[in-house]
């Protein structure tokens, strides 16, 4: 700015606009002393600040900051802030607590002040902690009649993230009976089409599922074809057996954040070990082969 050929080079006076004085104070700390002292009440001041001058450093470590410090009482609050931004691990983090926290989230203020677009990202994930779809749909109408005449007609694409597959036939004919459904021809017409397709693809959300524990013999304790499996919610154990077809030898299993089971077979030969990939069909309850690999060295 000042060494360029730009305006502010020949003015003896320069404004930087949008930039608060306390905030430039810390920058200004920052570049003298390399010292920065970053808070929650101060730290997304500061992140503008820094990217107004461009000082890179400085927004990382208010980045980092945010992320690391998400909570319920801020996390709607920083997730729109970060999104703004663009700022993919606050954002990460942030969406984690709102799922995780949802019924919490909703029932505050500031979840009527997210966007059409920020609601909708939110709503549309399996990680929702609710047990019940209707939750959802609640949680809807809280945000459309915040502001009822501007946000009415958004309510139709926002129905398409909402699944009505999972409530029951009593849910639908009273959300179809709600007056901001009645109000709005188009609204009863996604939710009709949305019962109609009953579509398969649409998961239960994370509240509406037990997560459990797979524990699976070691091979040195012989080859059992038995899974245990601990419900720790409820403080108990089930036991499945499969037959030789069904399960293969594996030496090591992992459950994904999309809950699908991989197991891993290896066979070990003198010149080469070959890996088999294994993933567990749900629906047939069987494993099937996912992958393999030929690896060569030496054997230990």
């Amino acid at each position: 700015m000042f060494t360029s050929d730009m305006a502010e080079s020949r003015q003896k006076t320069v404004v930087l606009q949008g930039l608060d004085s306390g905030m430039f104070g810390e920058i200004m700390g920052y570049i003298y002393s390399g010292t920065l002292h970053v808070s929650l009440d101060k730290v997304q001041p500061l992140y503008q600040a820094a990217d107004l001058l461009q000082l890179d450093y400085v927004r990382d470590t208010c980045s980092s900051y945010m992320a690391m410090n998400v909570e319920r009482s801020t996390c709607v609050d920083l997730y729109k802030f970060a999104d703004v931004f663009s700022l993919d691990s606050v954002l990460k983090a942030c969406l984690q607590l709102i799922h995780r926290n949802f019924v919490e989230v909703t029932s505050s203020e500031v979840f009527c002040s997210l966007s059409v677009i920020q609601l909708t990202e939110i709503i549309n994930h399996d990680e929702l902690d609710v047990t019940e779809e209707t939750t959802v749909w609640e949680a809807v109408v809280r945000w459309v009649q915040h502001s009822r005449e501007d946000r009415l007609h958004h309510l139709p694409s926002i129905l398409s993230h909402i699944r009505f597959n999972l409530m029951t036939s009593d849910d639908t004919a009273a959300i179809l009976d709600h007056p901001v459904v009645r109000e709005d021809p188009g609204s009863s017409e996604v939710i009709r089409n949305q019962i109609q397709k009953r579509s398969p693809n649409l998961k239960p959300r994370l509240g509406m599922t037990t997560e459990m524990a797979i524990l699976y013999p070691s091979s040195r304790f012989g080859r059992s074809k038995r899974l245990l499996f601990m419900n720790s919610q409820e403080e108990k154990f089930i036991r499945c057996r499969y037959s030789q077809d069904d399960m293969p030898d594996f030496s090591a299993m992992t459950v994904t954040s999309e809950n699908d089971i991989y197991m891993l077979q290896t066979e070990e030969s003198e010149e080469e070990n070959q890996l088999s990939l294994f993933k567990y069909n749900h629906a047939e309850n069987v494993c099937e082969p996912a992958g393999v690999c030929n690896t060569q060295g030496t054997r230990r």
